[in-house]
């Protein structure tokens, strides 16, 4: 049957690659190296603080901004890591998952005519958001043999109608970090302009090898500028619970609650109390590090012997590796063969680039229990074309 209008979209992007590969997964029952998110239970702690705040009645509206005590923890939190004091009441908003607050930000404050900056290989929301608006992406390519920004590139890529830049770090998909060099870089290009920065520091706490996580909130003169994300749902191992927080000066953040509570109004109640309580212990945060480290090295010890080129990850979820030594395959195809062949599921790295670029590289997710890295790694390093 034929509809009797259509529908034009604002967006040229189509079905997610996650929804794509989640469900050839789940046809050939394949081990879940694809997705960001945790297939182990979080600490029981949590879960009993949930299951209790919905018994004592935290089941309806939680604070538009977020639950007072929860917004308090979050701004001492950020203090005591990076220095910054963001007022919990007007600087301090909880919301429906990091996706939310990048959603609500960039509507906020981008507007039809402006352009965004932003760098690839990126997450695939920024772009489509920043679509919606009205508004013109502005990719810039990340070298993959450094991951280093060119900084000369991103001065000339800003123009008087640039309205934002986009900043990921630690970086999905790569497990790169900004250094204090780019820091350097960044405040002298947003200098003496009304450019915002949207900071994506959903993996702030896994941070590899001994080095730093360098925050907009640890600096002044971008703080000020700066939208920084969070996600207390990557944090705590509870990514379907759907809780993020952003902070940001009060007359930027003013911009993004009047978004923020027509998108959703409010994170979900019970969810909210119980992350209040875990973060009153700051090694349910610091410990973070060292545990997904010791994933990433299992993963690692496993691939050993696999065929595939993996690139150094200092941070996050996710590994990169390279296979197009060996292989002419486009990157999905690659995909879908390992799925079919060995029933692992990864991410194609061209679904992370607006223009499809194929890299011949693809992206592999660590975020899971002991035994589904072996067994991942064994048939990563078995695969022969």
């Amino acid at each position: 049957m034929q509809s009797a209008f259509s529908i034009r979209s604002k967006l040229t992007s189509g079905i997610s690659i996650y929804a794509v590969i989640g469900q050839l997964a789940a046809e050939h029952k394949a081990i879940n190296l694809w997705q960001g998110a945790p297939n182990f239970l979080p600490d029981q702690s949590l879960i009993d603080s949930a299951t209790r705040a919905m018994k004592e009645g935290f089941n309806q509206y939680a604070p538009m901004a977020g639950i007072p005590a929860l917004r308090q923890l979050l701004a001492e939190k950020i203090a005591k890591l990076y220095g910054a004091r963001y007022d919990p009441d007007q600087e301090v908003t909880v919301t429906a998952g990091g996706v939310e607050a990048f959603y609500a930000s960039i509507t906020a404050l981008v507007h039809p005519g402006d352009e965004v900056v932003f760098f690839e290989p990126a997450f695939e929301c920024y772009e489509p958001i920043v679509r919606l608006q009205g508004a013109t992406p502005v990719p810039i390519k990340i070298p993959l043999d450094t991951l280093k920004i060119d900084w000369d590139e991103v001065a000339a890529a800003i123009t008087p109608r640039t309205r934002m830049l986009i900043i990921n770090t630690p970086h999905n998909p790569t497990g790169a970090i900004l250094e204090k060099c780019d820091i350097d870089r960044l405040i002298a290009v947003t200098r003496n302009t009304n450019i915002v920065v949207l900071s994506d520091e959903v993996y702030e706490h896994m941070v590899y090898d001994g080095m730093t996580h360098h925050s907009m909130s640890r600096y002044p003169e971008l703080a000020e500028r700066s939208v920084v994300v969070h996600s207390l749902g990557k944090t705590y191992h509870v990514t379907g619970w759907r809780v993020g927080y952003c902070v940001a000066p009060a007359g930027i953040m003013e911009q993004i609650r009047k978004v923020h509570q027509y998108l959703v109004f409010s994170a979900p109640a019970p969810m909210q109390v119980a992350l209040a309580a875990a973060l009153e212990n700051s090694e349910s945060y610091f410990a973070l590090a060292e545990f997904y480290q010791r994933k990433r090295d299992i993963l690692l010890s496993g691939m050993a012997e696999s065929r595939l080129d993996i690139k150094p990850c200092s941070s996050g979820f996710f590994m990169l590796a390279r296979f197009n030594d060996f292989s002419n395959s486009s990157d999905r195809d690659f995909v879908f063969d390992l799925l079919r062949r060995m029933r692992v599921g990864t991410i194609p790295l061209s679904s992370f680039y607006g223009d499809g670029s194929d890299t011949g590289m693809i992206r592999i997710s660590f975020c899971k229990d002991n035994d589904t890295l072996r067994e991942g790694g064994r048939a990563l390093a078995n695969w022969r074309p």
